[in-house]
């Protein structure tokens, strides 16, 4: 008998969450410990892969546009995944899913550096970025259900654990390559070290419990994209992650082209937005436990805004530095707030809401790199990246009223 039946056949009209809440409080913990371990997996395959970019390059001898291409390989099967794999994730449970995701992941990181030609690259990198983005909205899923479970803010904390799982991923990469491995070594270890985590963890996820709509071929897909709730958070997630892609990718360069800092100091504009990011999220949890979803949205948006204005009026290499180490802990918690309040959207299962305003975030991150590109050629860089600061006015403007709006 599947999970899911029985489930549905033992908790008779209970909602996923009162059952959850009835469980062994041990046996909770163990499912927050699973999903913290999933998360930092997620991030460190993500950050050995992201390693690689210049050996795929050089293996392949790629030009700048055919190695886009291959990036936008990734893209484009995790925008599938996120308008797809809603409903099925719902049906299936997060424990199958993220064991899908999570092994599709896995065996498509081993066999990037092993593909003999350029359209199998391609092909792997597509089903690569289908996996994570399956394994991203069932990890999500996962963390909702745990903190509802738990009844105390969770969310951040996972996303932090990502973070981690990233910075572990490309530290260990780099160590690795520096002291000799061959690259197809190092993400098939990887790749290895991931499958025996997530094994591991799954038994400790919670239940899958389905949803009313799911267990009876309910409306929940239409529901989805009739919700002018998801439709809302999804757009402050697309305004949020346009500001972060554009951190991720735009920030050492203006440390080099406009403060002027060295080549060795240029790439500390990185690491103080990213370090940011990690100190934010393990502490965001303690103030939307204490304050409230709208009001962190409100001082992480300031905080933001006030950090990108700074970097940008006082182009020096310490207020920079500053500013974009504020721009990490202002955007730290945006999407787990909004994927925390997208998972509680009623008359959608969690899995489809995540998918939604997931599937949105991930245009912004596509998007927000390519805009501030764009307002620089036309002007300068300081001007482009004056966009990050008009999405965080923004977002501090409108998206505690929504989250008000919306009682999330």
């Amino acid at each position: 008998m599947s999970e899911s039946v029985s489930s549905a056949r033992t908790v008779g009209h209970d909602t996923p969450n009162a059952v959850h809440r009835r469980l062994p409080a041990a046996k909770r913990e163990r499912a927050r410990y699973a999903t913290m371990a999933v998360f930092f997996i997620a991030g460190m395959l993500y950050a050995s892969w992201g390693v690689h970019v210049p050996t795929v390059r050089d293996k392949f001898h790629l030009s700048p546009g055919s190695l886009s291409i291959a990036l936008l390989a990734v893209a484009v099967g995790s925008i599938v995944a996120m308008l797809t794999n809603g409903s099925w994730i719902a049906r299936v449970g997060t424990r199958r899913a993220c064991l899908a995701g999570g092994i599709g992941m896995t065996i498509c990181g081993a066999l990037i550096l092993v593909a003999p030609f350029y359209w199998l690259l391609l092909v792997v990198l597509a089903l690569f970025g289908f996996s994570m983005a399956t394994l991203d909205v069932a990890m999500n899923a996962e963390a909702s259900a745990v903190e509802e479970a738990l009844e105390r803010p969770i969310m951040s904390s996972l996303h932090g654990m990502f973070s981690v799982g990233g910075m572990a991923g490309a530290a260990a990469g780099g160590a690795l390559l520096a002291h000799g491995m061959p690259p197809e070594a190092h993400l098939a270890l990887a790749s290895v070290v991931s499958v025996i985590v997530l094994l591991v963890s799954m038994p400790a996820v919670l239940p899958h419990v389905p949803h009313a709509d799911d267990v009876h071929g309910g409306r929940s897909s239409s529901n989805r994209w009739r919700s002018k709730a998801l439709w809302a958070l999804g757009g402050l997630a697309l305004i949020a992650l346009i500001a972060e892609g554009a951190m991720y990718d735009w920030a050492t360069v203006y440390m080099r082209d406009v403060v002027l800092a060295t080549p060795a100091l240029s790439s500390a504009a990185y690491a103080a937005f990213t370090g940011g990011m990690a100190a934010g999220r393990f502490g965001g949890d303690a103030v939307r436990a204490r304050f409230g979803a709208p009001q962190l949205i409100f001082a992480s948006a300031a905080l933001a805004f006030i950090g990108m204005v700074a970097a940008l009026l006082l182009p020096n290499a310490v207020v920079t530095l500053a500013g974009f180490t504020l721009m990490g802990l202002g955007l730290a918690n945006m999407m787990p707030v909004l994927f925390a309040a997208a998972a509680r959207v009623e008359g959608v299962s969690p899995a489809e809401g995540l998918a939604q305003v997931a599937g949105l975030a991930y245009f912004g991150l596509l998007f927000g790199p390519v805009l501030i590109g764009g307002v620089a050629q036309l002007s300068t860089l300081p001007i482009g990246l004056s966009v990050v600061a008009a999405c965080s006015a923004l977002i501090a403007l409108v998206g505690p009223r929504i989250m008000k709006q919306l009682k999330l």
